[in-house]
Parts: structure tokens; sequence; C-alpha cells
């Protein structure tokens, strides 16, 4: 079993506890607010402060930041490495610090606006998402800093804390469903604890309970990897330059990426009410597979690709891509196929919702399914271009994709509704990946070979699919659907394996 296969279980096994528990926070949510307007108010308030997170230090500066300083670390040591990481940290705090402000003072335009983040709502629900994104942005500055954290320990080729952080922004959500929003005690064993009653916004303040965490949990790893802070901005520095450099068209990638959401719920919050909610719970259920897989082998293949350009090993660095494409054709295909034919009796039981909400639930989660390959392709083909300070193609790359997002979208949400959106997400970045792998495959030492793999993932989906409509044919009559909804996922992966295990025993050598 190789390092980097490893690193992508480690990975993988956070990621899942992670999901577990985003699952589980999402669960006590649906159960106590159900399809809202105070919980599509939530969600919706949370994009800008995750925009602006995303554009400074989440995305956008981290994926630039690991190559150089993975790059400075095999060249000039640790101390150096820390050095760098200091002054690109005070620089994207105070830069956040600014933005913030700017968001705060403008949130009643930016939220009432046409083309702003919540046009359709009314008038009440409109100053409740203001009230909430202004205290998230209080979050979004905690996240400056612990955002870069986990990109510097990973450069570092330290994964474990970066991956446990998300599991405690978690539990302090959790915390703040339970303890703060709800009115009703909580019972732990003998220990009573009263509950805040504060409504919507103690999810809020579980949000910046959570921010907290994620940042706590990682200063141990500081500590053993000796960093020292330096109070400094250097904006001379070479490698200073050479990290903002990357990061400009990173920026503006994460905008677009970021810019997909914002069209999402502005378009959903001109259909009914829950439509918000539906597309993020559904968003929700997709991001499992794609976090596990997806993400995963993205996340541990980054350092690696940027050793291997660092080396100059460039047909290992083309093999190495392909053996994590191959895989992620192969695996996504059939698990998004079993997962939409298997969730209809899980997300009734896990959700409590009945009637037209659930099913408009279960046909959004099965429209974001359809694209879960396409996702999973793109964490890795973007980082493939990253790894190799190339910026420019997965911004251009991600601006096709908003206007493939504005044009199916405005097309199919009015007569599909959140269907429809979901559909649009599917479509948009199917079409937006395939583009950005052909031109992969032109500039690498020698094309990229996939086929196989992906003529293996689509004969596993579609076996893997009448397997399990024959098992809700079969058992449906005769059993619980929860019972049957199990059978059919083993039964549909268990058709799926032997078709699709050449390419999956791949991920052990990747």
């Amino acid at each position: 079993m190789s390092k980097l296969t490893r690193i992508t279980i480690l990975l993988a096994v956070f990621f899942a506890l992670d999901k577990g528990l985003a699952i589980v926070r999402q669960v006590l949510i649906a159960r106590w607010m159900g399809f809202s307007a105070a919980l599509d108010a939530f969600n919706v308030a949370n994009n800008l402060p995750d925009m602006l997170y995303a554009l400074i230090s989440g995305g956008a500066l981290a994926i630039a930041f690991i190559p150089v300083m993975s790059e400075v670390i095999a060249k000039d040591g640790r101390a150096e490495a820390w050095g760098l990481f200091s002054r690109i940290a005070n620089l994207a705090f105070i830069i956040t610090a600014a933005f913030s402000i700017i968001v705060a003072i403008a949130a009643g335009p930016i939220v009432r606006s046409e083309v702003g983040i919540a046009p359709g709502f009314g008038v009440e629900q409109q100053a409740v998402v203001i009230n909430l994104m202004r205290l998230n942005l209080l979050a979004t500055l905690i996240f400056s800093i612990s955002g870069l954290v986990m990109a510097g320990l990973q450069a570092n080729q330290h994964f474990l804390l970066p991956a446990a952080a998300p599991m405690l922004y978690n539990v302090g959500q959790i915390f703040g469903v339970l303890v703060l929003a709800r009115s009703e005690p909580l019972q732990i064993g003998p220990i009573t604890i009263p509950g805040m009653g504060l409504g919507v916004y103690g999810l809020v303040y579980g949000v910046l309970i959570g921010a907290c965490l994620h940042l706590l949990i990682q200063v141990p790893a500081l500590i053993h990897y000796e960093f020292r802070w330096t109070p400094r901005f250097d904006l001379k520095s070479p490698l200073v330059i050479k990290v903002l450099k990357l990061m400009g068209p990173r920026v503006i990638t994460m905008f677009f990426i970021q810019m997909i959401f914002i069209i999402r719920d502005n378009l959903a919050s001109r259909l009914a009410e829950g439509s918000v909610t539906a597309l993020t719970y559904g968003w929700m259920i997709q991001q499992v597979p794609e976090t596990l897989i997806g993400t995963a082998i993205g996340t541990a293949l980054l350092p690696t690709l940027s050793e291997l350009v660092a080396r100059e090993e460039r047909l290992e660095f083309k093999r190495t891509i392909e053996r994590a494409i191959r895989v992620l054709m192969a695996v996504t295909i059939p698990v998004a196929a079993v997962a939409a034919f298997s969730l209809e009796p899980l997300l009734s039981l896990v959700f409590g919702l009945e009637g037209t909400a659930a099913d408009t639930l279960l046909w959004v989660t099965r429209g974001f399914l359809l694209g879960l390959t396409a996702h999973c392709l793109q964490e890795v083909a973007a980082r493939s271009f990253y790894a190799r300070q190339d910026a420019i193609t997965p911004l251009l790359a991600a601006g096709a994709n908003v206007v493939l997002y504005i044009v199916i979208g405005s097309l199919l949400y009015r007569p599909l509704g959140a269907v429809g959106i979901s559909l649009t997400d599917a479509l948009a970045y199917s079409i937006t990946v395939t583009g950005l792998l052909v031109v992969l495959s032109r500039r690498l030492i020698e094309p990229l070979k996939p086929w196989g793999a992906l003529i293996r993932g689509l004969a596993a989906g579609a076996a893997s699919t009448l397997v399990c409509l024959a098992v809700f044919w079969f058992f449906e009559p005769r059993i619980s659907g929860v019972i049957t909804a199990l059978i059919s996922g083993l039964a549909g992966m268990g058709v799926a394996l032997p078709i699709i295990w050449r390419n999956a025993r791949q991920l052990l050598r990747l």
C-alpha cells in the first residue's frame, strides 16, 4: 500500500466521520424545523460568508499556498516555510476583516437586490437573513486563519488534525441545535442541560463555537512542527509575490465556484417555501460520497503531484493522475446509481419528511447524484493544474461553468422547480469537467486513457440499477422499506464490484 493510498484512506475515514456528524446535525435541524422559512433564511445566510472564506484563505489561498510551501520545505527547510506562512496568514486575516466589515454594512442591498442572494423572500425573512449573515461573518474571520493552518499542515504532510477539524466544527453546530436553539432541556444521563431557546440564532452561535474548535484542534500540530509566528507582511518577498500571483486567478476561480451557490439560492428563493432547504439537503447528501472519494483522493494527491512537478518527474505525474481518474470513473458511477435508487425510504426515515417535501428531496438528491462523477473528477483535474502552478485553466473552466449554470438553470428552474436546479448542477459540471480533462490530457507527456474504466463504470452502474429496481420490486411489498433499501444497496454494489474491481483495486496503488 503506497503512502498516497494510506493518506487517502486516513482522509476518507475522517471525512466519513465528519459527514456522519454533518448528517446528524442536519437531521436534528430537519426534525426540529422541517422545511420552514426560518431554515431557508439560515441556509441562504451562509452563502456570502462562505464565499468570503473560500475566496481568501479557504480554497483560494490554501490551494495556491500548498505547492509553494511544499517547495520551500523541500529546498529551504521548515523554519523558512513557517516564515512564509506567517506573512500570508497576516495578510489573509486583515483582508478578511476588511471585506467582512464591508459586507456587514452593505448586507441589506446584498440580500434584497434582484441579483442578490434572496430577492424572492418576504421582508421579514430577508431581515432574518441579514442578521444571521452578519453573525456568520465572525466565524469567517476565525476560518481565515484556521483554513490556512490546514493548508500549512498538509504541506508538512500532516493530515490527521486538519482532517479532524471539520468534525469539531460539526460538534459545535450540534451543540447549537440541541442546547442553544431549542427551548427543551437536553437530558444526558443524570445531567440536565437547559435549552436556551434562541431559535434560528442558536444555530449561528453553534457555528461560531464550531469555528473556534476547528482552529483549536490544530494547535498541537503547529507546536509539533515548530511553528513560529512572524508579525510581518513583507509584500516584496519573492515567495509572497509567488503565492499571490498563483492566488489571483484562484480567487476568481473560487468566486465563480461560490457564485454557483448564490445563483442556486437566488433561483430557489423564487420557488415554493422549502426549496432552498431541499437543495441544501440534496447537495449535502451528494457531498457524502463526493467527499469520501473525490475530495479524499484530491486532497491527498496535491502535495504528491506538487513534489513530482518539483522533481520534474513528468511521466510519473501523468501516471498518478491517470490512476486517480480511472478509480473515480469506475467507482463513482455505480455508487451514484445505487444511492439514487436506494435512498427513498432512508430519506423519509432520517429527515422525518412525508408527502411533497419527501418527494422533492428525493428527486433533488437524484439530480445532484447525476453529477457525482463530474464533481469527483473536478477535484483531481483542478489540482493537477494547480500542482503545475497553472491557475488560469481552472479559472476559465469555472467561468464557463457559471455561464452554463445560469443558462441551463434559467431554462429548467421554472418548469421543474428545485429538481431543475439540481439537474442544472449535474449538467453544468459534467460539461465543464469534460473540457478540463481534454485540456489536461493534451498538456501531459502522454494523453490520458481512462476509457476502459469509464466503460466498466457505466456497465457497473447499469447492472447495479437493474439489481436495485429488482430488489425493490420483490422485497418492498414483503418487508419494511428501510430494510429493502439496505438490501438494495448491498446487492447493487455487490453486482458492481466484480465489474469495476480492476480499477477499484488501483486505489491501493495510488
